[in-house]
């Protein structure tokens, strides 16, 4: 059994912002593996089910991003589990657009939800790490996060969204590098290598037959018939 946590606001007003991508990648793993439905549990939003061969729990706190350590905290607490067995999903922002990163432990780099997750259950859960990049001021960050994805933006993000539930299963083994390679082929997906043979280059034109000089005709007879007479006796 593990928990795989998303972190965000909950309500309409901040389904599509950034500071929610957490949660938006767990209704794509739900609608895409099968879960049940989400009901209320944990200060939280849950739904249940399997990847791969490992029961899982879905887990979207409720308790706004300020407190996500409350509700993660009491569902981790309720089924005897260690922080090894969370799994947290949230936005980064020291990462480009569409980047996703697997970490173990260290800090919180200010991110109030890790925060609370740290106040709550530590540092040593997984972390999946989700691009949303840097608005480049730091007092602008608040406004940032809480901003819905721009139109330009739904591309790339439908992409990660997608690459992290077809390596949902991989992560869940534990097998981070290839669940990193799934998104990756969604985001960046590999170019075939083979390249298209130039085309044959066109025959030469044959060469024309060479045609013979052609040969000066004979200078006019300007004799008169007794000089070529008698030159003809000469």
């Amino acid at each position: 059994m593990q928990i795989l946590a998303g972190l965000g606001n909950p309500g309409g007003k901040y389904a599509r912002t950034r500071h929610n991508i957490g949660f938006m990648a767990l209704d794509r793993i739900a609608e895409d593996h099968g879960f049940t439905p989400w009901r209320a549990r944990f200060q939280g939003e849950v739904a249940e089910g399997r990847l791969g061969q490992e029961k899982v729990l879905l887990l979207k706190p409720q308790t706004f991003m300020n407190n996500s350590g409350q509700s993660v905290g009491e569902a981790m607490r309720f089924f005897k589990l260690t922080p090894a067995e969370i799994t947290v999903f949230h936005d980064e922002l020291d990462l480009a657009p569409g980047k996703c990163r697997v970490k173990t432990g260290g800090g919180h780099a200010g991110h109030n939800g890790l925060r609370s997750l740290h106040a709550h259950i530590g540092e040593a859960y997984h972390r999946v790490r989700l691009g949303i990049g840097h608005p480049g001021r730091k007092e602008a960050v608040a406004g940032y996060v809480l901003h819905d994805f721009a139109k330009a933006e739904e591309d790339w993000l439908d992409d990660l969204l997608r690459g992290i539930s077809d390596g949902a299963p991989a992560l869940a083994a534990g097998d981070t590098g290839r669940f990193q390679n799934a998104v990756a082929l969604r985001v960046a997906p590999a170019r075939s290598s083979k390249t298209a043979a130039p085309a044959p280059a066109a025959p030469a034109p044959a060469a024309a037959p060479e045609r013979p000089a052609p040969q000066a005709e004979p200078a006019p007879d300007t004799r008169n018939p007794l000089q070529r007479l008698a030159d003809r006796f000469r």
